[in-house]
């Protein structure tokens, strides 16, 4: 199935881009997706549990993803 996925700041530096559409398979889940994207991530740039959004909102790792989801891999921030 196909999903969406978005990254912004560091992220984007990372994947040289802010979005892409990805292939994963039926069934899989949050914490599958961020395996699939760690294998893309040659540099092992991103972190063990990074903040992720599934349509705008907050997703866990054991989420069920569905065709044309939009998941957001969200980079720490700081101000202040």
């Amino acid at each position: 199935m196909t999903i969406t996925a978005l990254f912004f700041a560091s992220y984007a530096d990372v994947f040289g881009r802010d979005q892409v559409e990805m292939e994963v398979p039926n069934g899989s889940t949050v914490g599958d997706f961020l395996r699939h994207l760690r294998a893309l991530d040659t540099d092992r740039r991103l972190p063990p549990a990074p903040l992720v959004a599934v349509n705008e909102r907050y997703a866990r790792p054991d989420l069920v993803l569905r065709p044309g989801d939009e998941v957001a891999v969200i980079p720490p921030v700081a101000g202040g």
